[in-house]
């Protein structure tokens, strides 16, 4: 095992592997998961946070509780098992992450409530 500390060029690294074991506690929204699906690595994630907000389960990667490493070890056993069905969940989560999350359709969603949050706050004054 390899720890590389910071890196900028993270998509080269996530390029080289087939799965992403998420085993986390606590997280907040899950960005992690999110850029392993960016690069077609299928997340094996808990079920904690926002990260059920980015996997669907079964289909763009698998959950298991906090704590459920038995579980998460046999998604993972069974994806890198069945070489076919990893590509295809990893083509299914890298075309999730792009029509939930690119910042594309994403920018545009906060400006528009941004916008209405204004015009409201100017209404009230």
């Amino acid at each position: 095992m390899l720890f590389l500390g910071k890196q900028d060029q993270i998509r080269e690294k996530l390029a080289m592997s087939d799965l992403m074991l998420m085993p986390s506690e606590l997280e907040s929204f899950g960005l992690a998961a999110l850029e392993g699906m960016a690069c077609e690595v299928v997340p094996v994630a808990t079920r904690t946070g926002g990260v059920p907000e980015v996997i669907e389960h079964g289909v763009t990667g698998f959950l298991a509780d906090v704590g459920d490493v038995e579980t998460m070890s046999r998604y993972a056993i069974e994806l890198l098992s069945d070489e076919s069905a990893l590509r295809a969940m990893g083509k299914r989560a890298r075309a999730a992450a792009q029509e939930r999350f690119c910042s594309s359709r994403i920018i545009p969603l906060y400006e528009g409530f941004y916008r209405k949050v204004l015009e409201q706050s100017s209404k009230s004054s």
